[in-house]
């Protein structure tokens, strides 16, 4: 299977740059797992969108995303307590 491209939002981004090294290290990571594998077996599809959204937790964070046409696009990154997350 071929490597998917990733995409990050202008919020993702903004989020990236707040974060300490270690959460920032967790998250990265999990963003280059899923250019390899955009459905790994702890990503949920996300119910009421009027696209198909996955999120996956990391430590104490989740990633909200979409994929299409092999781009894995990062919708937002937040806290997993914090229903921000769903707010884009």
């Amino acid at each position: 299977m071929a490597d998917f491209l990733l995409d990050l939002s202008n919020a993702a981004r903004s989020y990236l740059d707040t974060l300490d090294k270690k959460p920032f290290r967790q998250v990265t990571s999990k963003m280059v797992d899923l250019m390899k594998n955009p459905y790994p077996n702890d990503s949920i599809l996300l119910k009421g969108q009027h696209r198909k959204l996955h999120r996956v937790d990391i430590g104490e964070h989740r990633i909200v995303y979409s994929v299409s046409n092999n781009i894995v696009m990062v919708e937002n990154i937040d806290k997993r307590n914090d229903g921000a997350v769903y707010r884009f």
